[in-house]
C-alpha cells in the first residue's frame, strides 16, 4: 500500500542457481527488487549481477551503475544469454548444481552429529546456500578466539558476531556462533568439523568443564 521496495538477495535462490532444499516459488510483485548472480553457477570471475524489477527501477540502477563503474563487463551476460533463452540455465540449476550441494549439506550435517556428540551445540536447519550455522551455548571463549585457534590448525570459519549489526547492549549469543562453509571436498569438510569439535572440547576443558553435564542437542535455530 505504501510502495515500499523489498530487496531480495537471491544469490543462492530461485530461479537460479536454486540452491534451495525446500519447496519454494518465485512470485512477481512490482515492489520487489530481486538481485541474482552468476557466481554460484560457477562463474564468480565474471562479476555479473542481475536485477529483476520494474523498468523505472532498472533505469535508476542503470544510471547509478554507469556513474560508479563507467562500463560494466559484458562477458557474463554474453556467456549465459542463450542458456537463459533456451532454459538450459534452469536445467543446470535443478539437475546438477542443487543436488550437488544438497549432497554436501547432508555430509556436513552428518559429520557434525558424529563429531560433536557430548558437546552442547545447536545446528540451524540448512535450507540452502553453502554454509551452516553452529551455536555453542555457554562457550567459554569468544567466537573470535575460537576462530583464531581454528586458523592455527588451518580450519577457517566466520565468527558469528559480524552477523549481528545494529544491536545495542551485550548479548552473549552473538559470541557463541560460527558460520561454516561446506563447499569443499567431503573429506576436507569432515576433517574440519572434527577439528572444530576438538577445539570446542578443549575450550570447555580449560574452563574447568571437562564434563558438560548436558547432552548434545540440535534444532532449527537460525
Amino acid at each position: 500500500a505504501h510502495d515500499v521496495p523489498l530487496i531480495i538477495d537471491g544469490a543462492y535462490g530461485l530461479p537460479f542457481p536454486n540452491i534451495v532444499y525446500t519447496e519454494a516459488t518465485v512470485e512477481w510483485n512490482p515492489n520487489i527488487i530481486l538481485c541474482l548472480s552468476l557466481s554460484k553457477l560457477g562463474l564468480p570471475g565474471t562479476r555479473t549481477g542481475i536485477i529483476i524489477a520494474r523498468e523505472d527501477v532498472i533505469d535508476l540502477f542503470t544510471c547509478a551503475n554507469a556513474i560508479m563503474t563507467l562500463a560494466s563487463g559484458n562477458f557474463g551476460s554474453a556467456l549465459t544469454l542463450e542458456s537463459v533463452r533456451n532454459g538450459d540455465i534452469f536445467k543446470l540449476s535443478n539437475e546438477i548444481i542443487r543436488p550437488y550441494y544438497k549432497d554436501k549439506m547432508e555430509n556436513v550435517t552428518e559429520a557434525i552429529h558424529q563429531h560433536m556428540k557430548g558437546i552442547p551445540y545447536m545446528l540451524h536447519n540448512p535450507e540452502g546456500a553453502f554454509f551452516v550455522w553452529l551455536w555453542f551455548p555457554g562457550l567459554p571463549i569468544s567466537d573470535e578466539e575460537l576462530y583464531a585457534r581454528l586458523k592455527q590448525r588451518n580450519v577457517y570459519v566466520v565468527p558469528g558476531r559480524h552477523f549481528f549489526p545494529g544491536l545495542s547492549g551485550h548479548w552473549q549469543h552473538r559470541y557463541e556462533c560460527i558460520r561454516v562453509s561446506y563447499a569443499g571436498s567431503k573429506k576436507m569438510v569432515r576433517d574440519g568439523i572434527s577439528i572444530i569439535a576438538q577445539e570446542v572440547v578443549r575450550a570447555f576443558a580449560e574452563s574447568g568443564r571437562k564434563q558438560f553435564g548436558v547432552p548434545s542437542f540440535t534444532g532449527t535455530e537460525t
